[in-house]
């Protein structure tokens, strides 16, 4: 996308060395309109790239604001760089544009390949993406004077008209490359091959326009040169399209483990199932790339969501929020009491992976076959906007630390939640962890406060706290209208994990770091965040 200040553009355009005409092999017309469709060709597959950093670095690092902020702020000033850089060149415009083409195609098709390759094996991929978002912002910026240069010397006209005709041809391929990327690109070749195709119509539109339409500028050693230049660099993208299978299998055996047995990409993340059968490792559910369920201690975290909400009043009708892999309601169905479970899940393909992979319906009890249970696709936030009332509701949704997930845990969200109480009913929401850091903790008990419910929050602390990417403890609040209390089931099902005593404990200890926290009056808000 060309996107640069128009003082550079100005500069180009009242340059006291006025470009000779080129010899072209068509008419002025003509070479002017072609020179502005590779104008909307580059300017769409720069905004793929700009696209395609951040969601693959929000995909990896999560908070989505902040990658983006850091992509776009790079990239900008990246580009007002290339301008000042790109004024050496405008003396040879159609080289140096040919140049810088197969530089943004190498780089920007292969960028997405790189940031993951960073995170895979370095653990990180921070410094890859400011990187990349500098090399792509400067070769994007680059192309501002040289492409006005070669636009005069179709054809001179005035700087107001040269201007508006650049700009709207960006602008236009910037809509269109945009609009691409979640539409197309996305869904039908992932993150990874679509930015190798990308480069790769990024190295045909600049090298076509140099190589035919402004062939007779270039010298018999520099015509060969840009050939060779953009046959290595088309070789490179389609070498890196056949190996993309492969180098996707070894990454996340570097992510996730040895193991890897389901991975799939749907149109709301991906989907890793690892361990478990014969491997003789614990079985584990990635959504995201986080892990959201783990055999080792999945019970542990699943009694403590479920059992304090189930064991304080009526619970006939149960409406799960996420919970997707059917683990919440496997817990929910040992109450002989309930009558019916909805489970609303954003991602299909993760309640066909509870109800059909045979380890992760062992994991779940068979929950899915149980008549009562009723899956339904929808976002949590909809759902919660049909007069329906429930005795029980389950917030098992995405950490409210993730930008994403965020809306799930504001005041308009638990508003909401509470309109659908039944007389006595409870809400229960898993707040992220209570250690080292309280403020998000506090931030969802405040929140859930706001809207009129009475908490009680408690954390339990994880078998194996403290670990690379694993939190200290579970955090949990539990609300209702009015004041709710934390017990067990003193008959029926008992959690095998939970003491009465030790959920006392649970909530006396979250209590202590209230002074930690945050005010009451600190919410979180849908858009905002923490």
């Amino acid at each position: 996308m060309i996107d640069s200040p128009v003082s550079t553009v100005s500069d180009a355009l009242s340059s006291p060395e006025s470009p000779p005409p080129a010899r072209l092999p068509v008419r002025a017309g003509l070479g002017r309109f072609l020179v502005l469709g590779t104008v909307f060709v580059c300017a769409a597959c720069g905004l793929v790239y700009e696209l395609e950093l951040v969601a693959l670095a929000t995909y990896l690092a999560g908070d989505s604001v902040t990658q983006a902020s850091l992509v776009l702020s790079v990239m900008v000033f990246a580009m007002g760089v290339g301008s000042l850089l790109a004024k050496r060149l405008r003396c040879r415009a159609a080289v140096g544009f040919g140049a810088v083409e197969a530089g943004l195609a190498l780089i920007g098709g292969c960028s997405a390949m790189a940031l993951y390759a960073s995170f895979a094996w370095w653990g990180h991929s921070r410094s890859a993406l400011v990187g990349f978002s500098f090399a792509i912002g400067v070769l994007i910026g680059a192309e501002v004077p040289l492409l006005m240069t070669l636009i005069q010397r179709v054809r001179r006209q005035d700087a107001g008209g040269a201007v508006a005709d650049l700009f709207a041809a960006d602008y236009v391929g910037a809509l269109v490359g945009g609009l691409a990327f979640p539409f197309l690109l996305l869904p039908a070749l992932g993150q990874l091959t679509g930015a190798l195709v990308t480069g790769a119509v990024n190295a045909i539109a600049g090298g076509a326009l140099v190589l035919w339409l402004f062939r007779r500028d270039l010298s018999v050693r520099a015509r060969w040169t840009l050939i060779v230049v953009n046959g290595l660099v088309l070789a490179a993208l389609a070498a890196g399209a056949a190996l993309t299978p492969s180098f996707e299998r070894a990454a996340r055996q570097a992510v996730y483990g040895p193991g890897v047995r389901v991975a799939l990409r749907t149109g709301e993340q991906e989907i890793v199932l690892a361990g478990g059968g014969t491997s003789g490792r614990p079985l584990s559910l990635f959504l995201g790339g986080r892990l959201r369920v783990s055999g080792r201690d999945e019970v542990r975290y699943h009694e403590a969501l479920i059992h304090p909400a189930m064991a304080a009043g009526p619970h006939g009708r149960v409406l799960v929020l996420g919970g997707g892999d059917g683990l919440a309601a496997r817990e929910v169905l040992r109450y002989a009491g309930v009558r019916s479970v909805t489970v609303v899940e954003r991602d299909a393909e993760v309640v066909r992976l509870a109800r059909h992979d045979p380890d992760l319906a062992a994991l779940n009890g068979g929950a899915y076959r149980d008549p009562r249970v009723r899956a339904v696709t929808a976002d949590a936030f909809d759902w919660l906007r049909r007069p329906v009332a429930y005795d029980v509701v389950v917030c098992d949704l995405p950490a409210p630390e993730l930008t994403p997930s965020t809306k799930y845990y504001s005041q308009e969200f638990y508003g909401l939640a509470e309109r659908v109480l039944a007389p006595g009913g409870r809400l229960v929401v898993h707040a992220g962890p209570l250690r080292p850091g309280p403020r998000a903790f506090w931030t969802v008990d405040a929140t859930v406060r706001s809207a009129g419910l009475w908490t009680a929050p408690y954390a339990i602390d994880t078998p194996r706290p403290g670990g690379r990417g694993r939190p200290h403890d579970w955090g949990f609040v539990l609300a209702a209208r009015s004041p709710v209390g934390l017990r067990l089931a003193r008959h029926g099902p008992r959690p095998h994990s939970l003491t009465e005593p030790g959920l006392r404990a649970a909530h006396r200890a979250a209590e202590r770091h209230r002074e930690a926290g945050l005010p009451p009056s600190t919410l979180m808000h849908p858009r905002y965040g923490t």
